[in-house]
């Protein structure tokens, strides 16, 4: 009787958290959704300046949102360009290659950074552009290249441990697929392991898509700027719909500014949901026809066949 009240404490207990939590999503969203919906118009976008014009780069948007998104679309892209093969690597490493203890050691230095707030990494990236200005090159300042590589510094632990624990969990069995079937240890991971395991890596780099689209903290030290127009260098400054909504909600003038920003907050907030959508899609996608078993067996017959001949 004390074990059944106890279980019916725990799942209600369960319940009432994830109401809890759904309620607090739903009721953020809305908000946002009631501010800025209203205002999303060609005039948030482009402010003052013909669409078309702003569109082809012919004219410079000051008084829309236009720019900053632009600036932030290029900032994920480049930052989860850099991250991606990297994290991958070194996850794939970890995995399946490296000894016992330093996988451990590794295990612990990335699950470090993983903690670090963002604010030291945004000054970590500073202080390299600081030194590369005095050193190396007087074109190097804080810019859209440095914030780039900044993002993908914080983003690149969480695709490390993705990917590494993505491939452990791949099932035993068909981790002796490949090497039943006479493969290298190296053609087993890429062509049965990775497979099999990329739906999962691709979780991560979800999360890495959303970390790069939100962090205002980073940014604002290593290369944002407000009215800075559509970047045309990666050694130049940028805007960035965080850091626009972070400046004109702090210093709006009148109330028509601070719904600029709330229908700043909604586009964000809709340029992550597409983001996110879409590696969801090929995660989906990826997970019903990239991994068969027959992929595997097919791929390594023809050579074990030509060997036993």
């Amino acid at each position: 009787m004390k074990t059944k009240l106890i279980e019916a404490g725990i799942h209600l207990f369960c319940r009432a958290s994830v109401a809890l939590v759904l309620g607090a999503v739903f009721s953020v969203i809305f908000f946002l959704l009631s501010r800025g919906f209203p205002v999303i118009n060609l005039e948030l976008f482009f402010g003052n300046t013909p669409a078309m014009a702003a569109l082809l780069l012919k004219k410079q948007v000051f008084n829309g949102i236009f720019p900053a998104l632009v600036g932030t679309v290029t900032l994920v892209l480049l930052s989860v360009i850099m991250a991606v093969p990297m994290g991958i690597c070194t996850g794939i490493y970890m995995a399946e290659y490296s000894p016992g203890p330093i996988r451990s050691t590794l295990g612990f230095f990335f699950d470090l950074l993983a903690g670090i707030p963002s604010i030291v990494v945004g000054l970590t990236g500073f202080s390299m552009a600081l030194f590369l200005h005095h050193h190396f090159s007087q074109r190097i300042v804080p810019c859209l290249l440095i914030s780039a590589m900044s993002l993908a510094f914080l983003v690149l632990p969480y695709i490390v441990k993705t990917t590494q624990l993505a491939l452990e969990s791949v099932p035993r069995t068909t981790r002796l697929t490949g090497l039943a079937l006479g493969a290298s240890k190296f053609q087993n991971t890429i062509h049965v392991l990775l497979p099999g395991a990329f739906p999962d890596i691709l979780s991560g780099i979800i999360l890495a898509l959303g970390r790069c689209a939100e962090d205002t903290a980073v940014i604002m030290l290593t290369g944002v700027v407000a009215s800075a127009g559509v970047p045309d260098s990666l050694f130049k400054g940028y805007e960035a719909l965080p850091f626009f909504i972070y400046y004109t909600a702090s210093q709006y003038m009148d109330a028509g500014e601070l719904d600029q920003a709330y229908g700043a907050c909604v586009v964000l907030l809709m340029v992550c949901a597409l983001l996110f959508l879409f590696a969801a899609g090929v995660q989906k996608s990826l997970s019903r026809h990239l991994f068969h078993g027959s992929h595997a067996v097919s791929f390594f017959r023809p050579r074990i066949t030509h060997d036993n001949r």
